[in-house]
């Protein structure tokens, strides 16, 4: 590569580059550091290829306001993201997103359950079918315990009634209640409920790092406890010595070759200039919406000239940013007024007993404990309640997370606008099945002793959850991308996060983008997948001997496993 190394600095890991000139060579370049680009890095750290990810921000500052909710939440400290225009409304909104090393990650709950079996077959809904995807659960599963060793995930087998069947346990045990947790947990279970505990990616092993605090949802971590793709899988990869990190520098254009089936560059802004970025294969991990835009930006080969061209790059489907889906979600926050809760790390439980339906009505959603909420996150969500009246609810409640499926729409999609901003044109769909789900929550907790509840329905700027803009499938004229996530007009262009959902599920999907990105990475680098060591499993295969020298060698990430 083309590049000098910068002058060290305190924190930073090896591996940074600081172009010397207008053009930078790799052999594979990957551009976002999120979950999807990331884990990919990490897999293809043993390749021998140059791989080079490239990320529009950086390093997300460690300094005390990390743990500070004015900070984060009232200041909005570490939200970055340039303005989004809402169709809709013809107003610019501030996005749920995060331009860090590391994305959204840095500041997300850390959950990290796997989709739901049923997830990745038709499903029917209330208004529509949430489609099948183009591979099963089966195909994804030795990479979701991949995923899991990598991202460090505490959780419990067979605790969750809708969990899909595993090749093996969870590598750490689940995070116990706090007895306050318990407390509600143990009224669940009276009611004929099935709580459980949710899945959580920070670092409770032996001399682990997590201190177990109020500031990991919606929170940077400053102890770097927190499962976050930064730490857990990019940090892992620079140190291989075969990645290389370019941090401040904003991707404007994808270029192809004159035949239009490769692209031969990535044009981007960097430090005031143009930097052009030459590669052999290029991955897309900027987020659905940023994958969508970039897209839309980049002008198609000569091939693709001519009166049947549409707009963008990989797009004869037409379908880049469409399908744009986002979970359905409200916050919820149950009052008991005689009792104070006194919790500190309230985030660990769960309640899918509605997720697949109940036979009288269909798929309904998730519910999960969020963080605490105090006065300063708790004034985003009810900003006209005084800040006392706050301050004396949120010390008595229990506060709840509720996702419902989103299913994908055509109208529903992401657009380049004058003066190339990006534009969202997006209305809620399958909100009937949100509305009973929030209305059984909210029984359920007065049921359990909490009988003053409040509920915040999130809007088009909660979007941490995007997905669908890229979609996977086997057909060129109805998807982006192959099941691989090779863009089917392209031979070198590949797809690493949440774009290519087929469909949104209605759990968090970290995770998943996570086991995908190493699914993917053999084809990405070129090599077979038994390079890896990795198969498709049934639920009866065992990756154990991988698996026991892993737990046995006991030290962070997955031991090596996900990589060649």
């Amino acid at each position: 590569m083309t590049a000098t190394p910068p002058p060290d600095a305190t924190g930073r890991p090896r591996g940074l580059l600081r172009p010397a000139g207008p053009v930078l060579d790799c052999d594979i370049a990957v551009l976002g550091s999120g979950m999807g680009g990331a884990t990919l890095a990490y897999a293809l750290r043993g390749t021998g290829a140059r791989v080079l990810v490239v990320e529009r921000g950086d390093f997300l500052p460690r300094e005390w306001q990390n743990w500070s909710a004015p900070d984060v939440f009232t200041a909005a400290r570490y939200r970055n993201a340039e303005p989004w225009y809402n169709a809709a409304t013809g107003r610019f909104f501030s996005p749920g997103v995060h331009y860090y090393v590391g994305g959204n990650t840095k500041v997300f709950g850390a959950t990290l359950p796997r989709f739901r079996e049923a997830d990745f077959g038709p499903l029917e809904h209330a208004e529509g079918v949430s489609p099948g995807w183009p591979f099963p659960y089966g195909a994804l599963e030795p990479h979701y315990a991949r995923a899991e060793r990598l991202y460090r995930v505490h959780g419990a087998r067979a605790a969750d009634p809708t969990d899909p069947w595993r090749s093996g346990d969870y590598p750490w045990p689940a995070v116990p209640h706090e007895p306050a947790v318990a407390t509600l947990a143990a009224s669940l279970r009276d009611q004929g409920l099935t709580p459980f505990a949710l899945p959580t990616g920070v670092d409770l092993r032996e001399d682990g790092g997590c201190l177990r605090c109020g500031t990991c949802d919606g929170f940077p971590c400053l102890v770097e406890a927190k499962s976050d793709a930064d730490v857990c899988a990019l940090r892992p990869a620079l140190a291989s010595g075969n990645v290389s990190l370019l941090t401040r520098a904003t991707v404007t254009r994808l270029v192809t070759g004159a035949s239009g089936r490769r692209v031969t560059e990535a044009l981007a802004q960097y430090e005031g200039r143009e930097l052009r970025i030459r590669a052999d294969r290029f991955v897309l991990a900027c987020g659905a919406v940023n994958t969508a835009a970039l897209l839309l930006r980049s002008e198609p080969g000569s091939s693709r000239t001519g009166p049947g061209r549409t707009t963008g790059l990989a797009n004869g489907s037409g379908q880049v940013g469409r399908n744009y889906m986002v979970h359905n979600s409200t916050f919820l926050m149950a009052v008991a007024p005689r009792h104070a809760n006194d919790v500190v790390f309230q985030k660990t439980l769960g309640v899918n007993d509605w997720y697949l339906g109940d036979g009288s009505r269909g798929p309904l959603g998730n519910i999960q404990a969020l963080g605490k909420l105090r006065p300063p996150s708790a004034g985003g969500l009810w900003p006209r309640t005084p800040r006392p009246l706050l301050a004396a609810a949120t010390r008595r409640s229990f506060d709840l997370y509720l996702t419902s499926e989103d299913l994908p729409v055509p109208g529903n999609r992401v657009a380049v606008g004058p003066g190339d901003r990006i534009e969202v044109h997006w209305r809620p769909v399958n909100l009937p099945p949100h509305r009973e789900l929030v209305r059984r929550a909210v029984q359920m907790m007065r049921r359990a002793g909490f009988p003053l509840v409040r509920t915040r329905r999130m809007g088009i700027a909660v979007n941490s959850h995007q997905c669908g803009t890229a979609v996977a499938g086997d057909d060129p004229a109805a998807s982006v991308v192959d099941p691989g996530g090779k863009a089917h007009e392209l031979d070198n262009l590949w797809v690493a996060d949440s774009s290519w959902f087929p469909s949104s599920a209605a759990v968090n999907p970290a995770l998943t983008i996570a086991a995908n990105a190493l699914r993917i990475a053999p084809g990405v680098a070129g090599v077979p997948e038994e390079t890896y060591g990795v198969h498709s499993a049934g639920p009866h295969r065992e990756a154990g001997a991988a698996r026991a020298a892993d737990t046995a060698r006991g030290g962070s990430g997955d031991g090596g496993t996900a990589g060649p």
